[in-house]
């Protein structure tokens, strides 16, 4: 079991968060603490700060001095409970107001910890007319405690010290830590003057920070007169309980707030610690300001029709908020004291910040107007821009191997879209032997598998489910001309982002072919229209018969092209066969017939007028049952040829 200075030297993260220069700046932090407790109960306003070339510290307040005389209860030093004695700090009885009603050094750690960490600590005492010294090394006294009388009236403590390496992999702590921290607590502490003395050479670089109205003058200072609200101070006290078996405490609130166009700050405190990690304070301010700003913004009809709510993002891109609060019971998540998890804390902020936001609306109708158009603005910039990022990184993620990402797509080598062609057959055996007769360096091939959705009839959340329609869109590239929140991972779309010049439909010369054929090109109708009045989409027409003399063959892709072939034959010994389906071809004749671009035919998908083409397309393919019962009782005898009926 590590005793004495061992449970700081051995294990320091324990204490400080960590070993290197983080937890050595933390160190410095718990002698600060300190000395702010003493000034914010009166006693004093000035402390000075001091980084000495050596890497050494000092830090200097003109409190009461820190006790060190003999303690009859305890019956030991004072000073070696301060210096020697984890967790025997004067701070834990803060409910009853003996010692410090609310205080920043919370464990009775920060003096003890700090100086077992130290290559060499010294402590200067003024307390009671006399000076009083003492003198550690490694966690050890040196000699014993020295009382002499005072050589001034004031009263105060000076510690000067040196962090050492043997604990901390880094002890350099740079002059802008301290700047930043005592500006921070000069802030938080209004009226109380804090002084950095920085040795450069052989001279001291010295800096002051004092705020007179603390946060407020914070505030004015971070906005510089811009802000469009004038800013607000506000305060109150609440007592309450973490659960209903704890003991009661107060909690102070303090807040200055107001809105900016140009500026977004949130800054925590409690008992003067800065909580970079917020904690309860953040929870409370996400709640109160997002529910106050949206309750407004509804009950003043800014909202339009349909348009969703607000976020904390929305409020945070033109807010400026600083809270200072304290409390006599405070539970930090751990030592570092960056965040706090106070279930009554949040509660109580909670509560303060609704009804003063409401109050304030109430009362400064022209500036929460400005408040709700600005968060308004923020609101749908943000989410302009989020569509606009979605879009661009899906037509990035278009530009990825989709060969790798689309089942069965098998690409082509060039990457030239002026002379791509994409051939979309029916399943894998037609996929085979387009496969086998295809030009590999400008024709792709994407197979159907199965009959795809009724995209008149399907709304677009089925639509968009469907494996076999989104993955047919990813290979095309160009996006979807549909607007709608169920679109998810295709962009807008856009005809220069399609990657083929051509879109082929390869089915076959039967009835399913035909239903196949007609199910994609409502597909693409319905989806991407803009293709069809571009000319991008053909249809590969494929031959019913084959007919054969011993000398020739040739392909007829009707009755009437068979018949005339016939005819020409005059007396010549032949064979008719009717054309097998694609997938049974052999892929010399589908390169002739289907893929060559020499020989053969193509037939472009033009609809001269767009309107009577979205009648028939409704008709024949949507809801409409007696429609197309009453068409076709009418218009049947036309296609009786080419009915399947048997």
């Amino acid at each position: 079991m590590l005793k004495g200075e061992d449970r700081v030297r051995k294990r320091p993260a324990v204490i400080f968060g960590s070993d290197d220069l983080e937890g050595c700046k933390h160190a410095v932090f718990e002698i600060l603490s300190n000395a702010i407790d003493e000034a914010r109960e009166g006693h004093g306003d000035l402390i000075i700060v001091t980084r000495y070339a050596d890497k050494s510290i000092e830090v200097e307040d003109f409190g009461r001095g820190c006790p060190v005389d003999w303690n009859e209860k305890e019956e030991r030093y004072n000073w070696e409970l301060v210096f020697c004695e984890m967790y025997a700090g004067g701070k834990y009885n803060n409910l009853t107001g003996d010692n410090y009603e609310y205080s920043l050094g919370l464990n009775g750690l920060g003096s003890c910890a700090t100086q077992y960490a130290s290559e060499y600590f010294d402590a200067r005492i003024y307390r009671d007319g006399f000076k009083y010294t003492l003198h550690f090394e490694k966690g050890n006294i040196v000699g014993k405690l020295n009382k002499e009388p005072a050589d001034r009236k004031k009263t105060g403590s000076l510690f000067h010290w040196k962090p050492d390496l043997e604990v901390f992999t880094d002890i350099d702590i740079p002059a802008e830590y301290y700047l930043d921290i005592m500006k921070r607590q000069a802030v938080v502490n209004a009226g109380v003057t804090f002084r950095f003395r920085n040795q450069v050479g052989s001279r001291f670089e010295v800096t002051e920070f004092r705020y007179e109205k603390g946060i407020l003058d914070y505030i004015n200072e971070l906005t510089e007169g811009n802000s469009f609200t004038m800013p607000q101070y506000w305060e109150a006290e609440r007592k309450g309980r973490d659960r209903e078996d704890k003991p009661e405490y107060k909690v102070k609130i303090t807040a200055a707030v107001c809105f900016s166009r140009d500026l977004s700050r949130l800054e925590y405190y409690h008992n003067s610690s800065w909580l970079e990690h917020g904690g309860a304070p953040d929870k409370a301010v996400r709640n109160a300001f997002v529910y106050a700003i949206d309750n407004y913004i509804k009950q003043a009809g800014k909202y339009t029709k349909n348009e969703s709510k607000i976020t904390f993002q929305d409020v945070a891109d033109c807010l400026v908020l600083v809270t200072n609060c304290f409390s006599t019971q405070t539970s930090y998540e751990n030592q570092t004291k960056k965040s706090i998890n106070n279930k009554f804390i949040q509660e109580a902020m909670t509560e303060f910040f609704r009804s003063r936001l409401q109050v304030y609306f109430i009362e400064n109708k022209g500036e929460a107007d400005k408040i709700a158009d600005q968060v308004l603005v923020n609101k749908r910039s943000r989410e302009t821009a989020e569509r606009a990022r979605i879009t661009v990184k899906k037509k990035l993620s278009g530009n990825l191997d989709i060969s790798n990402r689309v089942q069965k797509f098998v690409d082509c080598r060039s990457r030239d879209a002026d002379k791509r062609e994409l051939y979309i057959v029916e399943g894998d055996s037609a996929m085979g032997s387009v496969k086998l007769s295809r030009d590999a360096e400008f024709q792709g091939i994407m197979p159907v598998r199965g009959k795809i959705l009724n995209c008149l009839k399907a709304d677009y959340g089925r639509i968009f489910k469907s494996e076999i329609i989104t993955d047919l869109l990813r290979v095309m590239g160009c996006g979807v001309e549909v607007h709608d929140k169920r679109v998810k991972d295709i962009a807008e779309f856009d005809l220069a982002n399609l990657r083929w010049s051509k879109i082929v439909i390869c089915t076959d010369a039967d009835y399913d072919g035909y239903q196949i054929r007609t199910l994609i090109l409502t597909m693409l109708y319905r989806l991407v229209p803009t293709l069809i009045r571009e000319g991008c989409v053909y249809i590969a027409e494929t031959p019913l018969f084959e007919i054969n003399t011993r000398e020739h063959t040739w392909f007829a892709y009707s009755e009437a092209e068979k018949a005339d072939i016939l005819r020409s034959l005059d007396g010549q010994k032949f064979t008719v066969a009717r054309s097998k389906g694609l997938g049974e071809n052999d892929p010399e004749m589908m390169a002739l017939t289907t893929m060559n671009p020499a020989t053969r035919r193509l037939i472009k998908v033009m609809p001269e007028d767009a309107e009577k083409t979205a009648l028939y397309f409704d008709l024949l393919l949507g809801d409409n049952l007696q429609g197309r019962k009453d068409y076709i009782a009418e218009n049947g005898s036309q296609y009786l040829d080419l009915a399947d009926i048997s």
